[in-house]
């Protein structure tokens, strides 16, 4: 069971040991993967002057602040899970973090899947942009039906004169 002094981010630490100081600006975020935890807190708890200070400057013009403030506002954030990292590590220049991030609007549960690209700029990592994974493509490992099989559906039909029309 979570505490309100748990950190948004689901570390399992405490806000003011885990992402706060990030985001309150008294220490870099270490990790690729720190800094997308600290951006989700972010999120979680309105503070989207962090969100904007960590975009590279090539993907500022590109972030809507107005948006970011409504949808941080109108959302109840429910979890963080990192699905992968890609390097990100504090000797890196360079990480992809892939995630999901669940959240409510309106009584409706969504998922925010991304894979987000970072770079470090001296001591502190940036994100650079986010891309939607591609949908995995669903391959039928089933034995094939043949025209005159039963059809699957178990109306004692042949499969050409039922679902195979």
């Amino acid at each position: 069971m979570s505490s309100p002094s748990d950190c948004p981010c689901g570390s399992g630490r405490a806000f003011a040991g885990c992402c706060e100081p990030y985001i309150a600006g008294q220490a870099a975020a270490p990790t690729a993967e720190a800094l997308m935890r600290a951006r989700y807190t972010s999120y979680a708890t309105g503070r989207i002057d962090f969100i904007e200070k960590t975009h590279a400057p090539e993907s500022r013009a590109d972030f809507d602040r107005k948006a970011s403030e409504k949808w941080a506002k109108d959302s109840t954030w429910k979890g963080l899970a990192v699905v992968a990292t890609k390097d990100g590590a504090a000797t890196d220049a360079h990480g992809v973090v892939s995630f999901v991030a669940r959240f409510s609007q309106d009584g409706q549960d969504y998922e925010h899947r991304e894979i987000a690209t970072f770079r470090k700029e001296g001591a502190s990592w940036l994100f650079v942009d986010g891309k939607s994974p591609k949908p995995e493509t669903v391959v039928n490992t089933g034995p094939d039906v043949g025209r005159n099989d039963p059809c699957h559906c178990g109306s004692q039909k042949k499969f050409k004169k039922c679902h195979g029309r």
